[in-house]
């Protein structure tokens, strides 16, 4: 994962997560789902990094 990058992509969270690309995009369309109900701007295919490590990991980093 490049760290100066503030989103993580499907093929990213899928090699870091040991799952698919097609699940790894399931999960990034549900985080973007909370965060398009708390009013945010989202990109398809994309999630912020720290939203990502919150929600999975329960901390921000």
């Amino acid at each position: 994962m490049n760290e100066n990058r503030i989103y993580i992509t499907a093929p990213e969270m899928a090699e870091m997560l040991g799952i698919s690309i097609g699940h790894a995009y399931k999960i990034i369309r549900s985080l973007n789902d909370e965060l398009k109900k708390d009013g945010y701007i989202v990109i398809a295919g994309k999630v912020p990094k720290d939203y990502f490590k919150k929600r999975w990991f329960g901390y921000s980093a």
